[in-house]
This record gives C-alpha cells, structure tokens and sequence, in this order.
C-alpha cells in the first residue's frame, strides 16, 4: 500500500506579512537578481499578490489587468511604472554605492 502525499504550491507572497518582511524580501531580490530588471518586476507583483491588487491598482492609477501583466516578470514595465508602484506600496525606490 502507497501514501500519496501532497504539497501545496509554495507562494512566496503568502510569506510577506511585515514590512521587515518585504524589506528582506526586496534585499534579497536585488542581491541575487543580478540587476535584472524583469526580477525586480516580478517582486514587486509578489508583493502587490501580498497586498489588496484593486487598492493597488487604484492607488497607482493602473487596471488591474495592466498592474498584473506589468509586473508579471514578463511584462516590460517602464521606470515610471515601478515607482509608482512602489509608491502605492508604500515603498520609496532609493540608490546606493554598489560593494
């Protein structure tokens, strides 16, 4: 006799509850994605998955199908896209001396 085992679909956003989370989260987005501007998208959507997606969408004047595609690691979003997604999130887009 065989036990079937089953496991649920690992979603990082069901993780991200505090904001130390999401700052954690983002720090290791940025260290590890490589500068890769489709991995800063894609973790962005997570965090917005994390949150209310139509109080977002609102709040950055986007549709929600368009904040989904934009930040859907496969979406092209502009720079004015992040940051105003950033903003609705409550995060500020900041730069630092890399090393």
């Amino acid at each position: 006799m065989s036990e079937k085992t089953t496991f649920s679909r690992y979603d990082t956003a069901d993780y991200l509850q505090t904001e130390e989370d999401i700052a954690a989260y983002l720090e290791a987005v940025a260290d590890e994605g490589g500068g890769d501007p489709a991995y800063i998208a894609h973790a962005l959507g997570v965090i917005a998955r994390s949150r209310n997606m139509s109080k977002l969408s609102r709040d950055a004047g986007m549709s929600r199908e368009g904040l989904y595609k934009a930040l859907s690691g496969e979406g092209n979003p502009s720079f004015a896209t992040v940051v105003k997604v950033a903003q609705a999130l409550g995060l500020r887009v900041s730069f630092s001396p890399a090393g």
